[in-house]
């Protein structure tokens, strides 16, 4: 049921985005009428961007709330890396247009009117925009969804966009050289590229199988902390061949775990099976975690703390958290 409440307050989300959107863009179009000016038509750009963003957005989120199918085992997360690199691309192709259309105006030259209705009117488009992207970026983080923080971090790049915008306009009615306009036009197209190549290379690094290094972080968190609890609680020596990637919000974990090699089948099933559970809920894992049990091999007797252990060769030693280094080795110490 949570999950469901989840997917549900995601949709929202989008559906709020989207609509939001329509009004900043009616905004935005509005002052772009009354003024002429090129930097309001390329704020009025991003913003078009926005709503169809927004739009595919919803689709990909459904899409992506599925559960897993014989068809997709591993499930539908990674449609919203996918809708993240849309948005990216559309965000880069507004660039480049408002950059060619700034470059025209600024050799061609620009007539403004009525600045003072049109800049009135984008500072509420753009205090919208401040509002939206706010919630939109805390409410992908808190529900770890790829899709509402790439459109919270464009809207808020909008808002910024706006601001800048309106500097720009401030500077045209003290100065009174309309030039300033374009190049503030083409300020923005350059801040609108680096934010499409921002998301569409972390949707590639999603897409990729990438490692995540912040799940990583809160898996070591979460080992650690079991770890110190002891051999006789949770049955787990060490772990190594540690591994996480994302699928949109789903984490998959692959880890090997080492257990002490006396115990039989059953009795390290039932304790690796424990240890799971709790470095699941510990490291606050939405996805699945897949582990390979190694038997220690008297290898481990110094990191051992199982005094029970008929098998031990070396005395144990004084605990020492965990590294990264050694939890992501591929093969056991020798």
């Amino acid at each position: 049921m949570t999950e469901e409440a989840d997917q549900r307050e995601r949709v929202r989300a989008i559906l709020l985005s989207l609509s939001g959107g329509v009004i900043i863009l009616g905004l935005k179009a509005w002052a772009y009428m009354l003024t002429g000016s090129m930097a309001l038509q390329s704020d009025a750009l991003e913003s078009i961007v926005n709503v169809v963003a927004a739009a595919f957005g919803l689709g990909a989120l459904i899409f992506a709330g599925q559960p897993a199918d014989r068809e997709h085992p591993y499930g539908h997360g990674k449609m919203e890396f996918f809708a993240a690199a849309f948005e990216g691309g559309l965000i880069s192709l507004a660039a480049m247009i408002i950059f060619y259309e700034a470059s025209l105006a600024l050799v061609r030259g620009i007539e403004l009117k009525r600045l003072g209705l049109g800049m009135l009117v984008n500072v509420g488009a753009g205090t919208l925009n401040g509002i939206l992207g706010v919630y939109l970026l805390r409410t992908g983080r808190r529900l770890k969804s790829k899709t509402l923080e790439a459109d919270g971090q464009h809207v808020l790049s909008d808002f910024y966009t706006t601001a800048g915008v309106l500097l720009g306009l401030l500077l045209v009615r003290w100065t009174g050289f309309s030039r300033i306009d374009p190049l503030v036009a083409m300020v923005v197209g350059v801040m609108l590229a680096r934010t499409g190549w921002r998301l569409v290379r972390e949707a590639a690094s999603g897409l990729l199988d990438e490692e995540d290094p912040a799940t990583i972080s809160a898996i070591m968190r979460g080992l650690n902390a079991l770890l110190a609890s002891g051999v006789e609680k949770t049955g787990v020596i060490t772990v190594h061949g540690l591994r996480a990637i994302r699928s949109g919000r789903y984490a998959h974990v692959d880890v090997h775990l080492v257990v002490p090699e006396y115990l039989d089948v059953a009795s390290a099933h039932d304790r690796t099976e424990r240890f799971e559970s709790e470095l699941i809920r510990s490291a606050e894992l939405d996805g699945e975690l897949h582990v390979h049990l190694d038997p220690c091999r008297r290898k481990y007797c110094e990191r051992c703390d199982d005094a029970g252990c008929p098998l031990r060769v070396h005395a144990a030693r004084p605990a020492q958290p965990l590294t990264r280094e050694e939890a992501t080795l591929v093969e056991p110490i020798d």
